[in-house]
């Protein structure tokens, strides 16, 4: 299996294949909207202007699991994402990344890249997965860490 396998709902309620960005290199975040990483947005909307031209798709996933941190609909989360920090890059529908409910995506990418002590699961928003251009994990991030400091390993798998 590879990412590629995969599809989910676009914030605009459109069935998105996830097999389109075949070849691409992409980093998949869950989201919310009212989190003290919150303000992450802004680095990874720079990251996606900065390589997107590049082969980089940067993909949110917002997810009201963690201290109901993303109470609203999909309409109200693109709204919000759009006006406060001009958010260019393809958000998903609302999802849950763990439990019995998580979207099969994040039961594959928490598989496939364990956290620490080998934790299947997603520990808090703004958990970062980074796709190589093969469709697998290169590598899991964890939420504190800034989108920044994510930059030469986009780099790296962008010239793999």
């Amino acid at each position: 299996m590879s990412i590629y396998d995969f599809e989910a709902l676009g914030i605009d309620g459109q069935a998105v294949a996830l097999s389109q960005y075949k070849g691409q290199v992409m980093l998949i975040v869950n989201t919310a909207s009212a989190c003290g990483f919150t303000p992450q947005f802004t680095g990874l909307e720079k990251l996606h202007q900065q390589y997107g031209g590049r082969g980089l798709a940067v993909i949110g996933f917002p997810c009201n699991q963690f201290a109901s941190q993303d109470p609203g609909d999909d309409a109200q989360i693109a709204n919000f994402c759009q006006k406060n920090y001009g958010v260019n890059f393809q958000m998903m529908s609302k999802i849950k990344v763990n439990g019995d409910g998580a979207h099969p995506l994040y039961q594959w990418l928490t598989a496939e890249a364990p956290g620490i002590l080998g934790s299947k699961a997603i520990k808090w928003n703004f958990t970062k997965f980074l796709i190589g251009k093969d469709g697998h994990v290169v590598k899991r991030y964890a939420p504190q860490d800034a989108p920044e400091k994510i930059a030469k390993d986009i780099e790296a798998a962008l010239a793999a």
